[in-house]
């Protein structure tokens, strides 16, 4: 069975919680009900299932003295630490974005329309328009592919 695919919509209320759709609300909870949030330098603010984000961060980890070394080591985990925060899903099936991660998310303030994209992982949180310039970015990216390939496949 697929987890985590699929677009949906969902608002968040003034108090910056979101319910997810029961699609998603059961693929996050087949894996428990702790989440991670996450803010993407795209704009976006991820939720990954826990056990998820502790496997990404172990796969890239660095050693204490690795970091303590390395100017771009420490930045690795200081983006990682202060753009990540735990949390719980509740019984009603909502997870509440805190103020920073909703203005990095372009939020802002009052009840606000959100894009949950499955991304395998997890979800992507966006506003629609971010959602809308991301998916035209993915799409010219594609066909930028697709013509250098074809070109290639040309060339022989």
């Amino acid at each position: 069975m697929l987890t985590f695919c699929g677009i949906d919509y969902c608002s968040m209320d003034s108090n910056g919680r979101v319910k997810l759709s029961p699609k998603f609300l059961e693929d996050f909870t087949s894996k428990g009900v702790d989440v991670v949030l996450h803010c993407l330098p795209e704009g976006a603010v991820a939720v990954y299932p826990e056990e998820t984000y502790l496997r990404i961060r172990q796969e890239r980890e660095l050693t204490e003295n690795r970091a303590a070394g390395s100017f771009v080591g420490r930045q690795m985990l200081r983006r990682s630490g202060a753009w990540s925060q735990s949390e719980r899903i509740t019984a009603q099936g909502r997870i509440t974005l805190p103020q920073a991660f909703r203005e990095h998310g372009g939020f802002g303030t009052g009840s606000q329309k959100m894009v949950v994209v499955g991304v395998e992982i997890g979800v992507e949180l966006w506003t629609p328009e971010r959602w809308e310039a991301e998916r035209r970015r993915m799409e010219e990216h594609d066909m930028v592919k697709r013509d250098q390939e074809m070109q290639a496949d040309l060339s022989f």
